[in-house]
């Protein structure tokens, strides 16, 4: 399908027929996206609802992440097979229904194995769309489409916590899932009207890579497990965690040599040959890190240290999603006209300002702290992002976009995976250190102490009594429970900001495309 610029009404009708279908593939990509996060401030609801343990309920995430990230890169090859149009359909209808078997699951295990079916369904959808892009779109004309993308992939991981906990606290967790029924079918059925770009080539089936396919799903599967459940399981101190990681190894080791020895590859990794998107992939990393970090660290800070319930937390959140939507069109104009290594170069300083200035926070810390590092993150990740993509994907050849862009968006959801493995392991470290290293201080034996304990408890023996002087020791351990949580927040955020400053080093590798 053509959609260069001519003023023929064939060529109007294409275009807007072009127009039509981006936007219903673009809001799938959304609602895919937003449901890794829309359960994140409701696990306590879900908890109650199916009578689960805080360990089992982390499953209702951990099983969409596994189900998604084996979709994403097993998703070129199903397109190629049934065609872009009729897969997005499938992952959309299917969507559909295997959300509102979530909200009719009878208990745990029912919800998990739904939750699993909807993750690789919803994970079909994401790389999709940034392949139809590039197929949909001439050159001249791809920058706005690019912007919506890129809002649709940043903004979502943000909305997400808002709109689960809003859903939630006026409604049921039951709605979290059943929303996306109406959305998903009206999807499917513009997709099937308007998206004509490319043919089935049912061939493909009769020379799938079973091995490399079974490979991949036990590589990705095991290696989400082991970053999901290692923070919750010390490690390589539990046994499962060691077969999983073992797993992971092998079938990682045999998924990388069935890709470069296949003749038909299920994920062809020689994209990577080229520069611009091995740098871009190596960026999209590093903001998948940056993204999901962020989004996970800001709301367990509000909420463990000061308190604030997923509606406050929301409203703070909303701030960078507010940020990118006003931003992100002016950031598509100037990448038409600036040199764009320059503009990423821009957009990953600021990311990491915003990320520097969050490093310096107390326990008291509110809007009025995390306004402006907000603002500047969110402008930054999204000028990072828009960029990026359009430098990574638009020098591969219309053959391997499909497999590019999964491979992209990989990478992106793999940052997230692995950065928040990190994150909790060297929380929980830096929590240890700091409570260690306050504890010195908070020495009951100590005078500023024990007059600080006289004072609590006599100021708590009016409702106490005898047990006044056992609340106030709890009170002080409370306190250097928060400072060191605190303390821990802001040392992750600082190591967050330079990785993100490290990676443009890099920018001088990316080779420039034509505007």
């Amino acid at each position: 399908m053509s959609t260069a610029a001519t003023h023929s009404p064939q060529e109007k009708a294409a275009y807007r027929r072009a127009w039509i279908a981006f936007c219903a593939l673009i809001f799938g990509n959304f609602m895919a996206i937003l449901d890794i996060q829309i359960v994140a401030s409701s696990l306590n609801e879900l908890q109650a609802g199916m009578s689960a343990s805080s360990s089992e309920i982390a499953w209702v995430q951990t099983s969409y992440l596994i189900a998604e990230v084996i979709a994403i890169p097993l998703s070129s090859y199903l397109s190629r097979m049934m065609s872009t149009r009729i897969y997005f359909v499938i992952s959309a209808v299917g969507f559909a229904l295997s959300s509102v078997a979530c909200a009719l699951a009878w208990n745990l295990p029912s919800l998990l194995a739904f939750r699993t079916l909807q993750g690789f369904l919803g994970g079909g959808m994401i790389p999709t769309t940034m392949a139809a892009l590039f197929m949909l779109f001439p050159p001249e004309r791809r920058t706005t489409p690019i912007v919506l993308i890129s809002m649709a992939s940043t903004l979502a991981p943000a909305v997400g916590p808002t709109l689960g906990g809003y859903l939630t606290n006026h409604f049921s967790w039951h709605w979290m899932f059943l929303i996306n029924l109406a959305p998903a079918l009206m999807i499917a059925s513009i997709v099937w009207a308007y998206l004509d770009i490319d043919k089935p080539n049912w061939s493909l089936w009769r020379s799938v890579d079973v091995l490399g396919l079974v490979s991949m799903a036990l590589f990705l599967g095991s290696l989400e497990y082991t970053l999901d459940e290692g923070p919750r399981h010390d490690w390589f101190g539990e046994q499962e965690i060691v077969l999983s990681a073992s797993l992971a190894l092998g079938a990682g080791l045999l998924f990388f040599w069935r890709s470069f020895s296949h003749a038909n590859p299920i994920v062809n990794l020689r994209v990577f040959s080229n520069r611009n998107f091995a740098v871009g992939s190596v960026i999209s990393f590093v903001v998948g890190v940056s993204l999901y970090g962020m989004v996970y660290l800001i709301p367990m800070f509000l909420g463990k240290v000061r308190g604030f319930n997923s509606l406050q937390i929301g409203e703070i959140m909303m701030v960078m999603g507010v940020a990118m939507f006003i931003t992100a069109p002016y950031i598509g104009r100037l990448s038409a006209k600036m040199d764009t290594r320059l503009l990423v170069g821009i957009g990953l300083v600021m990311a990491a300002m915003g990320v520097f200035f969050n490093s310096h926070l107390t326990s008291l810390a509110g809007m009025d702290e995390l306004f402006w590092p907000q603002i500047m993150r969110g402008v930054g990740l999204m000028c990072a992002m828009i960029v990026m993509s359009q430098l990574a994907l638009s020098t591969l050849p219309m053959t391997e976009l499909k497999n590019g862009s999964a491979l992209f968006n990989l990478t992106r959801n793999m940052g997230g995976a692995i950065g928040l493995a990190a994150i909790n392991t060297i929380m929980d470290w830096r929590v240890a250190f700091h409570w260690q290293h306050l504890a010195i201080y908070t020495d009951p034996s100590r005078p500023v102490v024990q007059e600080m304990l006289a004072n609590s408890s006599q100021f708590l023996a009016g409702e106490l009594g005898g047990q006044s002087q056992q609340a106030a020791m709890a009170l002080l351990q409370q306190k250097v429970s928060l400072q060191a949580t605190t303390l821990a927040f802001n040392d992750i955020t600082m190591l967050l900001s330079g990785l993100i400053l490290s990676v443009l080093l890099l920018l001088p590798l990316i080779q420039e495309t034509k505007k």
